[in-house]
């Protein structure tokens, strides 16, 4: 258990307003206090997801307990442990997957979802990490179960998400197309080992067509939805596998049933928040197990596109909302 006594009774947090009007306002709100199996953190530095862009939006609700504070990943100390937390200790450095919160200066986490941070490893790249390798595990291992020596194509290739999840099909041994929208991003795709199209210039159908010579790949990660539905699964070979984390390119679509049929393809939606807390966890001890080693010895690097404190939260927002952000947009306590 934890001593509040020792601790300050307000933080500065910053929260969606109840109104559904969008906008995000300071707030001073209550120390939170964890529950049985959850630890107490004081927030270095929180990741940025479009799922915060969503929430404002009003169309990605999150659980109460958050207070809408918005804020999926968080890196920090732990300075209180709830009932029933092992293996962590007050004063360890941590990395974090909540489901919201990390926009304050203190927040709630399961012990079962955190990482542990050396002492001389960044913690602004910690909190890049939570969230992106989550995503990518559940998506490429857990359910496409991609192998090596298969092709991956995946979409947003210099988003959060995108560069891990090319760094980590490549340790699994696999081949990287991935798409982006200038040179400057293809190019920052081709640095971290994915072949890669401007999807503003050419068709990523054709070029997956011509750089398999017609076969198409054994997985497709598309966090786009709608607009590429048809193109994706022509993109497939026979047995292929198209994982969808995100919509952002519209919720309905007309695909081609017969290529999805006799190609005998599956196709499967995820969201990680959809989870289960058991599920999340099983996800990440497995992240925590294999992925977690080869981001400590630098196999696996985050790319920061940006810090900002937390008071220039909106600053940080517009920059996603735009496109204009290569890798992970941090925000700094």
């Amino acid at each position: 258990m934890m001593d509040m006594t020792t601790l300050p009774r307000q933080m500065q947090a910053w929260r969606i307003a109840e109104d559904g009007s969008g906008t995000i306002q300071r707030a001073l709100l209550p120390l939170p206090r964890p529950s049985s199996g959850e630890v107490l953190l004081r927030v270095s530095h929180a990741g940025i997801n479009r799922a915060d862009l969503f929430q404002r939006q009003g169309t990605y609700p999150t659980p109460a307990e958050t207070r809408q504070v918005p804020g999926l990943e968080a890196a920090g100390t732990i300075v209180g442990l709830g009932s029933g937390v092992t293996g962590f200790s007050v004063g360890d450095t941590v990395a974090a997957l909540m489901v919201g919160g990390g926009y304050g200066e203190y927040c709630t986490a399961p012990a079962a979802q955190l990482l542990p941070v050396p002492p001389a490893f960044p913690l602004e790249q910690a909190a890049a990490l939570p969230e992106a390798l989550a995503t990518v595990w559940l998506a490429l291992v857990e359910l496409a179960q991609l192998k090596a020596g298969e092709t991956l194509l995946l979409h947003g290739g210099t988003s959060g998400i995108g560069t891990i999840g090319i760094q980590v099909a490549r340790a699994l041994g696999a081949t990287v197309l991935a798409t982006s929208g200038s040179d400057e991003k293809c190019a920052l795709c081709k640095k971290l080992g994915a072949e890669a199209v401007n999807y503003k210039k050419d068709d990523f159908l054709a070029f997956t067509k011509a750089y398999t010579g017609g076969r198409g790949v054994e997985v497709v990660l598309d966090m786009v939805g709608g607009s590429y539905a048809e193109r994706n699964i022509r993109a497939l070979t026979s047995r292929g596998r198209l994982i969808t984390i995100a919509l952002l390119g519209g919720t309905e679509a007309t695909v081609p049933l017969g290529g999805f049929l006799m190609k005998n393809i599956s196709w499967q939606g995820v969201t990680l928040r959809s989870r289960t807390p058991r599920e999340k966890a099983k996800t990440m001890r497995e992240v925590r197990e294999t992925l977690w080693p080869l981001v400590l010895e630098g196999a696996i690097k985050p790319v920061i596109d940006s810090i900002h404190p937390l008071a220039e939260v909106e600053k940080a927002h517009l920059r996603m909302q735009e496109g204009l952000h290569i890798g992970k947009i941090i925000l700094s306590m």
